[in-house]
């Protein structure tokens, strides 16, 4: 009788490794399924029920958000790191708002040539950061005077075509979820 009870948690556990294994195949082979359905709960979906001057108020907030967060972030070396980080983000992110615009060419290019110099202080990055942000809502408010065509998108080199729409809540989203991790002091 004993004996018997001892095969109960090792039947569970190799079902659970199973099970969880099965989870990790499916996701590795949906990968692209997954990422999209991600992106459409989370950035375009909701984009798409607001004006361009609705995401510009959001970016607006956000910034104030941000900013206060900026401003009890501790100087270390990691803070100004995530900082460049969101800067170049946002900077690369503009760029792609101006294709949809119709003011740029596309141009498949990486965030880190958008990122302020290395050993920009972090007054400076908060300066930086302040002046990157006035520049996205600049961007959202031509957006709302100038509206592309429907089904207009310019690629995210990880999520695939985004909208112009979807481009500005995921610069406010990134920006908000990257401070995130600063130290406050």
């Amino acid at each position: 009788m004993q004996r018997n009870k001892l095969w109960v948690p090792v039947v569970v556990s190799v079902a659970a490794v199973g099970a969880a294994a099965a989870g990790v195949a499916v996701a590795r082979h949906r990968k692209d399924d997954l990422k999209e359905f991600a992106v459409q709960q989370l950035v375009e979906g909701p984009a798409s029920n607001l004006t361009y001057a609705q995401l510009g108020a959001n970016l607006e907030r956000g910034w104030l958000a941000l900013s206060a967060r900026l401003e009890r972030t501790a100087d270390t070396p990691d803070a100004r790191a995530t900082v460049r980080h969101i800067i170049g983000i946002e900077r690369w992110g503009q760029a792609r708002l101006r294709v949809a615009l119709g003011q740029a060419a596309f141009v498949r290019d990486e965030h880190h040539v958008y990122k302020p110099p290395k050993d920009a202080s972090l007054q400076e990055l908060r300066e930086t950061m302040s002046q990157t942000r006035s520049g996205t809502v600049a961007l959202a408010r031509a957006l709302q005077a100038n509206p592309p065509e429907a089904g207009t998108s310019v690629e995210h080199n990880g999520l695939g075509p985004l909208t112009p729409k979807g481009w500005l809540r995921y610069l406010n989203g990134h920006a908000d979820l990257e401070s995130r991790r600063l130290r406050l002091h």
